[in-house]
């Protein structure tokens, strides 16, 4: 802008300044949320010999897949399967977020998703989670986990735990009724389940729905058995709950169908049980 006197002076627009402050910003929120997004992503490590055979385009030859969701799901494969020594670790996932970075007192290993291979049936795979996957990691964890399987023939079996709390029903649910077993399974799903079907609105939500939903849209037999438990942590009681779906799954792989109290006590942690029903 030019004065009378022929001076030239710059021109100051608050306008132009905010714009511009608003655009750094927007820049720098964009960044922090990429940055977020690759800290949130799923990974997954394999074996070498594991990751050698998917880096040359196979997937893992399996026919029957069980994932274990939770505590007591996850302590009852270690007591009554992964205890007969017949298995191999073959990979681990893990996901950050805002719960697992919570976690005392676990190693990286203990904290993730870790995955076994039976050594004399190596077409069955074991998964025990216990660590917790966000609703924004739940697409790709599946997505990524299943896309390392053949689909072919493959039958997954999910056992997950759940509060007695969350059961909605229009009768009267005494204490002594938990805990109990409840399944909900894809059309593809041929076989019989080992208890009655999830009442309706009752659903089935997290990582059992996940693969639940990603198995119904490839067409893939898959049962999942939700455990309604009224005790906080793991305990013997809730763990045999799962004790039926061993039928099924004795007809693959061994079972260990009388643990000793030593390798109970292992992964039941506490010996006061409390109920949390009415808590």
């Amino acid at each position: 802008m030019a004065t009378f006197f022929g001076e030239v002076l710059s021109v100051y627009s608050r306008a132009v300044e905010e714009d511009d402050d608003e655009l750094d910003e927007n820049e720098e929120d964009e960044q922090i949320r990429r940055e977020l997004e690759e800290k949130r992503e799923v990974h997954l490590h394999w074996s070498p010999e594991v990751s050698e055979s998917l880096k040359s385009g196979n997937k893992l030859q399996c026919s029957n897949f069980v994932l274990a969701v939770g505590q007591n799901a996850s302590s009852f494969l270690s007591v009554h399967i992964l205890s007969t020594a017949n298995w191999d670790t073959i990979g681990r996932a893990s996901a950050w977020n805002e719960r697992s970075r919570a976690v005392t007192g676990q190693s990286c290993e203990e904290s993730a998703c870790v995955f076994y291979r039976h050594k004399d049936n190596p077409t069955v795979l074991i998964c025990q989670v216990s660590c917790y996957v966000a609703e924004d990691q739940l697409f790709q964890w599946t997505e990524k986990v299943f896309d390392c399987l053949q689909h072919r023939e493959l039958n997954v079996t999910v056992l997950s735990d759940t509060s007695v709390a969350d059961y909605k029903t229009a009768d009267y649910l005494g204490g002594s009724s938990a805990p109990f077993l409840r399944s909900l399974h894809t059309s593809a799903f041929g076989d019989q389940p080992v208890c009655q079907s999830l009442e309706q609105p009752n659903i089935v939500t997290g990582l059992p729905a996940a693969v639940l939903n990603h198995c119904q849209v490839h067409r893939i037999s898959a049962v999942v058995y939700q455990c309604y438990s009224d005790v906080i942590g793991p305990d013997s009681v809730t763990m045999e709950t799962y004790k039926p779906v061993l039928t099924k799954l004795g007809r693959s792989i061994q079972l260990d169908l009388s643990p000793s109290t030593d390798a109970l006590r292992k992964f039941v942690r506490t010996t006061d049980l409390q109920s949390n029903l009415y808590i």
